[in-house]
Order: structure tokens, then sequence, then C-alpha cells
């Protein structure tokens, strides 16, 4: 059992004081402490969340609940999360579970890289204290800071599609949805082949169910019990870090492109990427975009006419 809220500063010195005897010598990153109590481990959060989780997680929760109560007129529901989650449809925020998302997909220049990820419920808390959600709500910069840290702590497993790759599979017939569903399978599998005791596996829907599997008929080894759900970047803590780990994983590689070539490869598929794919066959010939750009998107039609 896991049960997080936020506590008031009055209360957070009154925790300090009760647990003081019972810290452990290490607290987890962006901790004041952590605690064991009896059954239950307690973590307070430099952001003011505490964190109890064990068998007897309610009981000490009640403890601090009752605090707040009386010290501040505060009411807090523990079981709020719970009925959120139960009131919006497919909300798995505070379950354990793996989650696979991709990046690069509406971006003429660079790969497509694909994520899965596993977060338990002992790491949502961590996730929270990051700023981990949506990679599409966050700057590249804060991308850069906080992934190097979720990566260190949260199990994912990768692959990152070239765009030699990209354009060969395109040219065989594949849509984009084949390749997204054949490669968000490849990675869910191997990173469910570490049994993690995750509580489901979610994707973020691209397409109905049905058809994902049609796509992915003829791979070997397929993951089938899968919970597709529309915005699930802000529904999963999984598809979230799964979301955030691309996005970095994308971003170093446009860089080390850019770097080779020695033109700043934009983000995206507008005018300013018609601009500078020009730019590099004037320089470079046509073909350099086989290696650096979607060959099927409407910017290669635009940068020939040019």
């Amino acid at each position: 059992m896991t049960i997080v809220f936020q506590v008031s500063k009055n209360v957070q010195e009154k925790m300090k004081e009760f647990y003081k005897d019972k810290m452990r010598p290490k607290t987890p990153p962006y901790a004041i402490f952590q605690a064991e109590e009896a059954d239950t481990i307690i973590t307070l959060y430099e952001s003011g969340k505490a964190m109890f989780q064990g068998v007897s997680a309610d009981v000490d929760a009640h403890l601090w609940v009752d605090m707040e109560k009386h010290l501040n007129q505060r009411v807090i529901d523990i079981n709020e999360p719970k009925k959120k989650e139960e009131k919006e449809n497919g909300c798995y925020f505070y379950q354990s579970t793996i989650g696979s998302d991709e990046v690069g997909t509406g971006d003429f220049f660079g790969p497509i890289v694909v994520t899965a990820a596993y977060v338990s419920k002992e790491n949502i808390a961590f996730l929270d204290e990051l700023g981990v959600k949506d990679s599409k709500k966050l700057t590249d910069d804060k991308i850069k800071k906080i992934i190097p840290k979720l990566i260190k702590r949260i199990p994912y497993v990768t692959y990152t599609l070239n765009n030699q790759d990209y354009n060969n599979w395109q040219e065989k017939g594949y849509n984009m949805n084949q390749i997204k569903a054949i490669l968000h399978n490849k990675v869910l599998y191997q990173i469910k082949e570490r049994n993690y005791p995750a509580d489901r596996i979610v994707v973020d829907q691209f397409v109905y169910p049905k058809k994902y599997f049609e796509h992915i008929k003829e791979a070997k080894d397929i993951v089938s019990n899968i919970t597709f759900t529309t915005k699930a970047e802000s529904k999963c803590a999984s598809v979230a870090a799964a979301s955030c780990i691309s996005r970095y994983i994308f971003l170093m590689q446009m860089e080390e492109m850019s770097k080779n070539i020695q033109i700043t490869l934009p983000k995206g598929a507008n005018h300013v990427v018609d601009q500078i794919g020009k730019e590099i066959v004037q320089k470079y010939g046509f073909e350099k975009l086989r290696e650096i750009a979607k060959l099927n998107f409407k910017n290669t039609q635009k940068i020939q006419e040019s």
C-alpha cells in the first residue's frame, strides 16, 4: 500500500521530531528524511509531500491526517487518489506499470525513438519530485537536466530507428502506425522479459487495438496484455517516464547529427525545416537527406521544388 499527500510546514516539523530515532542513514533523492516504523516506510520530500509505504501505511498516514486536522483544520482524504482513479477512465498513476511512448514521428529530421519503462509504486513520488510528465510539456533544457537522474533509477528499454531504416521501411510499404506498433512491441517484449512486478502494461493509443495487433501479427514475440488509453502520459507514470526518456535520446541524436553536418537541425516539419533542408541539399546533395530525414514527409517535395 502506498499513500502520498501534501504536509503543512508545522506538521513537517512534528514528523521530523517524531521519527528522529527511526530515520534511515541514507535518504532518497530530494528527500528530507526516510524512516522505518514497524511495517511502514515513511519518506518526507523537500516538496512537502509525505509518502507512506507498507502493510500499515494507512495506519501511520492517519496519524498525520489527524494532526493536519487538529493544527491546521485541513481535511485530507487519503482515499482520494483511488477515488480519482476510479472516476477518471483509465488513470493508473498509483499502480506499478510498464509503459511505452515514442518521439520523432512528427519531425522531418531525426530518428524515431521508442522507449518502454517500468515504474513501481515506490518510484512514483521520485518522478513527481523530478517533475516528470509528458515530454511535450517540458522544455528541452528541463529534459536534459532531469533525465540523466531518471535513467539511473528507472529501468527502461529503448529502440532508435534511424532515418535510413525508416525510409527503407516506407519504401517497402510500411506506414507510420505499422512502424510504431512494431517498435512498441519490440521494447515492451524486452522489458517484460525482465519480469518486473507490473500491475499492467500501458500504451498511449495511436490506433485501435485490433489494428495494432494486425500490424504486429508477423512478429516472433508479441505482448498482448496491453491497456490502450489516450493521453496516457498524464494517466500513467511509466508512460510519462518513457516519453521523457525518448525525448532525451532524440535530442542527443539531433545534436550529434547537427554537429556532423555543421548545420543545426530544427525539430518539427514547418517552413524553417524546408529552408534548412534546401541548405543541406545545396551543401551535401539530395542523398544526404536519406541519412537524416524522413523522405515521405511533404517537406521533401518542397525542398525538391526549390
